[in-house]
């Protein structure tokens, strides 16, 4: 079946898609709940839309298309209210995070849908119950293929700042990872995940790339990839898959205004063409934001200089402020440098932990800040 033609769509439009953790408010161990949410919130109206994951103790949100950081913002607190309302009822806690502390992924039950338990008899060891980890997925939009596939390229030396902006999940399986993100790992696991093939072209992606691919028989579709970044052609989009999913959906919404941004500027000073060379540093500048977040070091793809990764974000602030003011994001970029100040999600879970000396104290307070509007 050919690739899909890309679908134009509106340049640095948005979208937001959140994996949130259903939680058992007894011994605040994920629960499996997801069948019965979905159908008490399928009740009402519910703006953006809310769809099963691959296990019952997950649920995905996804906004309308947004443009603006207010606009976005206000959607995913009425999404938020909702949930955590039908959630209360149900006696179940949803949070964010990238991963559940202590929660055992062999535990947990694959959601009742043909796609769903077809990756499940594939993978076998790698039993995508193991995927019961939690991230965000942030989609611009793109006027055309090959400024998906620029811009694809372009952000392939900044994917660093959004795992270390993000990064929520220093638990696995109730040991201390000492990763920022351990989330990742679990996604590295999986063949065809990492980076996408590089081309600046859509009509070389498709014809040298997704056709000889399609013809091996091991995709069928754009869902068989895994990349940290990938095209979304049925929306006209890329779609960035990196971040842990954030503690508070403030931090969510601003995260996607950086994200918006960040491509305005890359748009319109091109003054860094992509090559594949930039891709020699790409896994180990991965790794410094995984393991260390905001006190990794990163190594530039181009001039080889090593800078530290809270400094690169705070110099990238300063260089797209022209751009963040047009988009009225100002108070997104203002979120975005507190958490490279103050820390990111998995700082204040492992702070959390160390006062409480508990994991379910973690949970707890992941639960109490999703419900709550952060300052």
């Amino acid at each position: 079946m050919p690739l899909q033609a890309f679908a134009p769509s509106r340049s640095l439009s948005m979208g937001v898609e959140l994996e949130l953790q259903l939680v058992s408010l007894s011994d605040h161990d994920l629960a499996a709940a997801s069948p019965d949410m979905l159908e008490l919130l399928g009740r009402k109206p519910f703006p953006g839309v809310v769809t099963p994951e691959i296990t019952e103790s997950m649920i995905e949100i996804a906004t309308s298309i947004q443009f603006e950081y207010a606009s976005l913002l206000a959607q995913l607190r009425t999404m938020r209210s909702l949930l955590v309302k039908a959630a209360d009822s149900l006696n179940v806690g949803i949070c964010g995070g990238g991963t559940h502390p202590f929660q055992l992924w062999s535990e947990r039950r694959i959601f009742d849908k043909p796609r769903f338990k077809e990756v499940s008899e594939l993978y076998g060891y790698l039993d995508p119950k193991q995927f019961t980890i939690f991230g965000q997925h942030v989609h611009i939009g793109c006027s055309d293929g090959d400024e998906a596939m620029y811009l694809l390229h372009s952000l392939s030396r900044y994917v660093p700042h959004f795992i270390a902006l993000s990064g929520s999940s220093p638990f696995v399986q109730g040991n201390d990872t000492r990763f920022s993100s351990a989330r990742l790992n679990s996604v590295f696991a999986f063949p065809l995940s990492g980076r996408a093939p590089f081309t600046l072209r859509w009509s070389d992606f498709e014809r040298d790339y997704f056709s000889k691919m399609e013809l091996t028989g091991v995709v069928k579709s754009m869902k068989d990839f895994y990349w940290d970044i990938r095209p979304k052609p049925e929306y006209g989009t890329i779609e960035l898959r990196v971040c842990d999913t954030p503690l508070t959906v403030e931090r969510a919404a601003a995260l996607a205004c950086y994200l918006q941004a960040l491509c305005k500027y890359l748009l319109e000073c091109r003054d860094s063409i992509p090559r594949e060379d930039d891709y020699l540093v790409y896994n180990y500048n991965r790794f410094q934001a995984c393991r260390f977040g905001l006190d990794g070091v990163l190594v530039h793809p181009q001039t080889y200089e090593q800078i530290p990764l809270r400094e690169d974000i705070l110099s990238t602030l300063r260089r797209i402020q022209p751009q963040s003011d047009v988009l009225n994001s100002a108070e997104a970029m203002e979120r975005i440098y507190r958490i490279s100040h103050q820390g990111s999600d998995a700082h204040h879970l492992r702070k959390t932990y160390m006062e409480s000396g508990s994991l379910q104290a973690m949970v707890a307070e992941s639960i109490n800040l999703f419900a709550t509007d952060a300052v």
